[in-house]
């Protein structure tokens, strides 16, 4: 009677684990608790196959979570975190290693109880003492952002071997659970006595869909699907890792990776280039239909590649400067030219999406900027801004008439066919620009000659990644030539982005050098949302004051995941809002060989 007991009480843990209800950043999770799979997976999607990816550089370690080394492609194969997102929804987290996370309405708090089922690769069981473990090692051995967020845990507890409790500290906002939730959880025996912080090459233990079969460092990693996966059945991964092999192989650069792909080394490539996508796919293959040639589209935030003004510097802290120089950008010479209209104009930090600020402000943004009046530019008010569009040659010459107004009203005025200060002719208006590849180059060069009939000197730096890299943490430029990177869900990392706090601290994100407490304010409030539509109104607010504030000249975004791929190759019909899901995709037929583990010559 006694086993019978205890066999009802297992399937009871066990029927819970699958039914298990999603914890949503704002509002409602899309799937209810007794969901079956994603609805951009196909649950009966073939297992089998393999697939090669390329990826230009190198790697030197399979630890993804330490500072030290560069890690692998395809890493996220290989590890499975408490919870797992779901990409059809801005931001929602669903049952995997925890079976569920209990949460209180303030979230100073969550509870994360640990599916008896979830299990290592070795076989030994997944417990809240490795969770533990994972917290405290990456609190205080991780990358930056986990150990920002993790020491936000004022307190971490185990009620019992499948329990683990952490109570928030000071400083915590909403958003912290959803980071704590997607802790990917370590084996506390296999990393005992080993060192963390440090590039490493021998396979860890771990508990994700595949292994790794093979490495040959900074050349190829080999994963293979685990037939035994504790978790393959869950809703969250119904339908999902189905290749039996994946091979990332590696190559000096990318030209010589599309090269590959193209000589049939390599299955499925993304194109990032929209000029190489335009160009560089016209081959035999092609036409065929022995690759094929897709553009899938998205709606989730685009990163804001941009002309980035350092305001720290002069003439840059001067926003009469900022948006006179905004008017010399002809983007549509520029997409036209070097992309062959493959991009769209951003208008906006949050490109893509619904969080972009458009038309004239709604009654929760004007109650989110009226305290702000008189630190925000009175247009901020009005209709949403929009980058000055060069529309032909003939419209620049009006452009540079508004330039050449804005500039004297700045103090800078033209003598001898130089632009100088008014008040000390001596001084001319010079600023250089850096750039770390050849193709931004040359938008910065038609950037200069424009420039260069109002009479400005732009010199143009190319540096390589490591001088960028450096220059960029130490925001040591006038300007260049970067990006930010958003989702449709912000949060507590816009306050790296955009604050007084973040233009001290070296290798942050503040890149303009933006400091204004309007915009403190309404980006302290943004992780602190309780509703998607307070959410929504708040990065609107934020977008306007941005904007309005002439910190950065916009380039361009796409809209869409360019991706090649051969015809064996398969994908759902529906594709989730953030996009390109690899692992939703299949080999339909016939099967590949097994891949050559031994590195090809490159």
């Amino acid at each position: 009677m006694l086993k019978i007991f205890h066999g009802l009480v297992a399937l009871m843990l066990l029927s819970a684990s699958a039914h298990a209800q999603g914890l949503a950043m704002h509002g409602a999770p899309k799937y209810p608790a007794d969901f079956d799979h994603v609805g951009y997976a196909n649950p009966d999607a073939p297992k089998g196959g393999q697939v090669i990816q390329s990826f230009p550089g190198t790697f030197d370690s399979l630890n993804p979570f330490a500072i030290k080394g560069t890690a692998a492609q395809g890493l996220q194969l290989y590890y499975d975190r408490l919870m797992a997102r779901a990409w059809d929804e801005p931001f929602t987290m669903y049952p995997l290693i925890a079976q569920k996370a209990n949460v209180p309405d303030d979230r100073s708090s969550i509870t994360f109880h640990l599916d008896p089922r979830a299990k290592f690769r070795d076989g030994s069981s997944i417990t809240a003492a490795d969770v533990i473990f994972s917290f405290e090692t990456l609190r205080d051995q991780g990358r930056p952002n986990m150990r920002r967020v993790y020491k936000l845990v004022a307190k971490a507890e185990t009620p019992d071997a499948r329990t683990v409790k952490f109570t928030l500290g000071e400083g915590y906002d909403r958003e912290t659970v959803m980071i704590l939730a997607m802790m990917p959880v370590l084996s506390k025996t296999w990393w005992k006595g080993r060192t963390f912080d440090s590039a490493l090459l021998q396979p860890p233990l771990s508990s994700g869909p595949y292994a790794i079969a093979s490495v040959d460092p900074g050349r190829r990693i080999v994963y293979e699907r685990d037939k035994n996966y504790w978790a393959a059945n869950l809703p969250v991964n119904k339908g999902q890792y189905n290749f039996d092999r994946i091979v990332y192989d590696y190559y000096r650069d990318d030209t010589v990776a599309l090269e590959a792909f193209k000589a049939g080394n390599v299955d499925l490539r993304r194109e990032f280039n929209a000029a190489k996508w335009d160009t560089s796919y016209d081959i035999p293959a092609v036409k065929n239909g022995d690759i094929i040639k897709e553009s899938i589209p998205h709606a989730r935030t685009e990163r804001l590649t941009a002309l980035i003004f350092n305001t720290r510097r002069a003439p840059f802290d001067d926003i009469t400067v900022r948006e006179a120089l905004s008017h010399m950008l002809d983007f549509r010479w520029i997409n036209a030219n070097l992309f062959r209209n493959q991009y769209k104009r951003a208008a906006s930090y949050f490109p893509n999406s619904n969080l972009a600020a458009s038309g004239v402000p709604k009654t929760a943004e004007v109650a989110l900027l009226s305290p702000w009046k008189d630190k925000l530019p009175v247009r901020t008010f009005g209709r949403a801004w929009e980058p000055p569009d060069v529309r032909d040659q003939a419209d620049l010459r009006n452009h540079l008439r508004q330039a050449d107004a804005l500039l004297k009203r700045a103090g800078w005025i033209i003598k001898d066919g130089k632009r100088v200060k008014a008040s000390d002719p001596s001084k001319r208006l010079t600023f250089e620009m850096i750039v770390n590849q050849r193709e931004d180059e040359k938008i910065a060069l038609q950037f200069a000659a424009n420039l260069e009939r109002l009479g400005i000197t732009m010199t143009i730096r190319v540096l390589d990644s490591a001088a960028f890299t450096g220059r960029l943490n130490d925001y040591d430029y006038d300007m260049v030539l970067h990006y930010w990177q958003n989702t449709l869900s912000p949060g507590s990392e816009q306050m790296s982005y955009w604050t007084c706090d973040a233009r001290e601290q070296k290798s942050r994100w503040n890149y303009s050098g933006i400091c204004n407490p309007a915009i403190d304010s309404l980006t302290k409030g943004i992780a602190q949302s309780k509703t998607r539509e307070d959410l929504e109104a708040r990065v609107h607010a934020l977008d306007r004051a941005l904007t309005w504030g002439w910190y950065m000249i916009p380039l361009y975004y796409s809209g869409v995941d360019n991706v090649a791929y051969r015809q064996f190759l398969s994908h759902p019909a529906q594709t989730p809002v953030y996009g390109f899901t690899f692992e939703t995709w299949w080999a339909k037929g016939p099967e590949k060989p097994d891949v050559d583990i031994k590195a090809n010559k490159r």
